[in-house]
């Protein structure tokens, strides 16, 4: 009788190799380390990306273009809206880095409805009524372009005047909010400051002014430049209107 037990374990099915074994434990815990990925994707996005970075390194099977060497150690996005979280991550290191550039107090940064937004006066980069840039706005640009250049947010420069016409021929406030963006924009594409494909230059006149236009003082706060930091996103749909810019205040 024994002797038949051990004939029929004998004769049994083949087993499974050796390496078959090890190999199926490491698609399934692949497997559940994805899904654990996943779910991780789904409630924070940066930590999905820093995850997928790291796998970069660990497994050595996604490519990655090269990129530059950033300035700044806030993780982002690519592409989509500025998520709240990281809006607040990426206006506090702004705020130091613009101590460490030592810019002045005629330039302010302010979140302004999910978009990040470089605030400069008039009297920094041009003199009243011209469209030309001051000697002295050439430094204050370069360290503008310092400030903004490793973070991956595209630029709109706009322009503002404040309500007083503008005293020139065949001219107007829209022309020379215009003209002024347009050439801030020229200066950072002819040094090589940003790349012209993450800019764009837009005036409005005096139709969007910060403050009434019934002083002198409130006059010079509407004449302005401003560097809208944003995404492919659509910021002002996703993310809800965190401060108004009227209640901010400068540095």
């Amino acid at each position: 009788m024994a002797g038949r037990r051990k004939k029929r374990e004998k004769n049994g099915g083949p087993a499974a190799p050796a390496w078959m074994v090890t190999y199926s434990d490491m698609v399934t815990l692949l497997l559940t380390f994805f899904v654990l990925m996943l779910s991780m994707a789904e409630m924070d996005k940066v930590k999905f990306q820093r995850a997928a970075i790291s796998l970069k390194g660990a497994f050595g099977i996604m490519e990655s273009k090269p990129q530059r060497e950033s300035k700044s150690d806030v993780v982002l996005p690519e592409l989509g809206a500025i998520p709240y979280e990281m809006l607040q991550r990426v206006y506090d290191q702004m705020i130091q880095n613009l101590e460490k550039l030592d810019l002045n107090e005629d330039i302010e940064l302010v979140k302004d409805r999910g978009a990040i937004v470089l605030r400069v006066k008039e009297k920094v980069l041009f003199d009243s009524g011209s469209r030309r840039l001051k000697a002295g706005a050439e430094p204050v640009l370069g360290k503008i372009a310092e400030l903004v250049e490793p973070l991956p947010f595209d630029v709109r420069i706009e322009g503002h005047t404040d309500s007083i016409p503008y005293d020139a021929k065949d001219a107007s406030n829209w022309d020379l909010s215009v003209q002024r963006a347009v050439s801030v924009l020229k200066y950072f594409a002819k040094n090589d400051l940003l790349d012209l494909k993450r800019l764009s230059a837009v005036g409005y006149g005096d139709q969007q002014p910060l403050v009434p236009n019934d002083s002198d003082k409130n006059r010079a706060l509407n004449r302005r430049v401003e560097f809208i930091l944003e995404t492919d996103g659509d910021y002002q749909e996703d993310l809800p209107y965190l401060i108004d810019s009227s209640e901010q205040l400068p540095f």
